[in-house]
Parts: C-alpha cells; sequence; structure tokens
C-alpha cells in the first residue's frame, strides 16, 4: 500500500530542518510534488493543525505528521530523513530522524488510518529505521520502502 502513495519525488535523504515548524513546512512541500496542484502553505497548516493536538512524534526516532484536507483527491505520503535528528516533541523525548507525512481526503478515514499504522508497523522494525537513516539518497531510501 505504501508503494502506491509515495512518489520517488516525496523521498528526501538529507532534511537540514532546525526545529519542529521547519520540518512540518519541508513534509508539506514533499507532499505537494511532483505535480504542485496542492496549496503547500495549506498542507502546512492541516499537519500543523494535528500536531498542535499532540505531537506525532511516535518514538524511536520517528515521527508520522499526517491529516486529511479536501484539496486532495487520494492519499499520499512523504519521507524526509534527518540524519542528526529534529526535536518534534516525541513521546519518548528523542530526536526525530525519519518523518513520513501522509495526506488523505477528508473523505477517507479508514484508508488514512490504515495507511498510518502500515507506516507503524513497517518503522517498528529498528533495522528498516537505521538503513533509512543510513541510505545514501532517495532512490536507496524509496526501495527499502517500497520493497518492505
Amino acid at each position: 500500500m505504501l508503494a502506491d502513495l509515495l512518489d520517488i519525488s516525496r523521498v528526501k535523504t538529507d532534511l537540514r530542518s532546525a526545529d519542529k515548524e521547519s520540518a512540518l513546512r519541508s513534509v508539506a512541500a514533499l507532499l505537494v510534488e511532483p505535480e504542485q496542484s496542492l496549496n503547500e502553505e495549506i498542507v502546512y497548516e492541516v499537519l500543523a493543525e494535528r500536531e498542535r493536538l499532540a505531537s506525532t512524534g511516535v518514538g524511536s526516532g520517528v515521527a508520522i505528521p499526517h491529516g486529511r484536507y479536501q484539496g486532495v483527491d487520494d492519499l499520499r505520503a512523504a519521507v524526509a530523513v534527518h540524519k542528526e535528528g529534529v526535536d518534534f516533541e516525541a513521546v519518548d523525548a528523542r530526536p526525530v530522524r525519519i518523518l513520513v507525512g501522509i495526506l488523505g481526503p477528508v473523505s477517507s478515514p479508514q484508508k488514512h488510518l490504515a495507511v498510518l499504522a502500515q507506516v507503524s508497523r513497517i518503522l517498528r522494525q529498528e533495522a528498516v529505521r537505521e538503513a533509512l537513516v543510513a541510505a545514501s539518497d532517495r532512490e536507496e531510501a524509496y526501495r527499502l520502502l517500497v520493497d518492505t
């Protein structure tokens, strides 16, 4: 399922954001790729609004910022890797090194939840997390995620 939602243009392995807000903005920028038919600022606001409810930093260096937005027709995902980690107010207080953004239509809450569960399942594996952080480029990271 993740392979259907993730375009290689929405994978970044060299995120350098200094804080949570700029990391969310970077994920929003990725989520509008490749066609850029979505409004990046609105996508950021959707992610930030969800983040204000509670941090999507789920622990083990992973955050899954997500939201639903009427301006999108299908679910989409983006992945950003921050080699050093960024403070994301995660549940375990550890810096986040892997951010997986998920954006879906308001009309598909069940599919949205299924994708969240799948991403969580994949990234629960320490070997996958380590390989993703060590990936040398977007192609390697993309392959790792769609083949897992």
